[in-house]
């Protein structure tokens, strides 16, 4: 039986890994974004890709994402960026605010849209990021949006768990993406240091010494579509590359 793949920001670095692998194991995969080109040039680069246009920030996403789709959907994988704002003393407030709608709202607009074709076993995944769990004083709208995004899922875990849906947080980063070295960008200006040395700080907060690669990400995505993922129900993956200190 087909069955669908549902991926908001798949023409990112992340959700172009994930789309690969989800649409790897045969799964039709629906690509939600804002930019035309860009899914278009993905669906030409990934075999078995449907094209969405549609803004996750705005609640006419809904109806346009539904329409999309016409099969079970086996999970749903939500991978939007957001603008990297700065620092808590200084990212503007209305940033903030975005960033909550686009990584929350938007996720449960998708939810919403496919609701009707979610079935036992179904998965609602969100991307989030380390600085959700680690906040710092210089990537406030991730760390905000992210929080919030933790939240929003132990609450969908609870609500879809009667209907045999779980929901997952994967929480990679820092990530080996040009996001992230955006992030350096913006810690280094407030710092007064240069940005690569806020990338070899940022590479030796990690026990291996490493950033956390798209690659990881979407083995772990992946990872998640199987059966067995039952159990990792309402859970966070850390893709941390070894960066936590504390006990979870």
């Amino acid at each position: 039986m087909t069955e669908d793949a549902i991926i908001v920001g798949a023409s990112g670095a992340l959700g172009l890994e994930i789309t690969r692998r989800l649409a790897a194991r045969g799964l039709r995969v629906i690509a939600v974004g804002r930019n035309a080109a860009a899914l278009d040039e993905l669906v030409t680069r990934v075999p078995g890709v449907i094209a969405c246009v549609a803004d996750i920030a705005s609640d006419d996403a809904i109806p346009v994402v539904a329409a999309a789709i016409s099969n079970p959907v086996r999970i749903l994988v939500h991978a939007p960026g957001v603008p990297v704002a700065g620092g808590v003393l200084t990212a503007p407030t209305a940033a903030l605010a975005e960033a909550v709608n686009i990584k929350v709202g938007g996720f449960l607009r998708i939810i919403r849209a496919a609701d009707p074709h979610l079935v036992k076993s179904s998965r609602l995944v969100a991307i989030g990021g380390h600085y959700g769990t680690e906040p710092t004083a210089y990537a406030a709208a991730p760390g905000v949006a992210n929080a919030a995004l933790a939240n929003l899922i132990r609450q969908l875990s609870w609500a879809y768990g009667p209907r045999g849906i779980t929901a997952h947080l994967v929480a990679p980063g820092p990530a080996d993406t040009e996001r992230m070295r955006n992030v350096a960008v913006a810690r280094a200006a407030q710092s007064g240091s240069t940005v690569d040395a806020m990338l070899e700080e940022l590479r030796m907060d990690s026990a291996i010494r490493a950033f956390t690669t798209p690659e990881q990400v979407g083995w772990a995505v992946a990872l998640l579509a199987d059966p067995e993922a039952d159990a990792l129900a309402g859970s966070a993956l850390m893709l941390d590359s070894g960066r936590r200190r504390g006990l979870p």
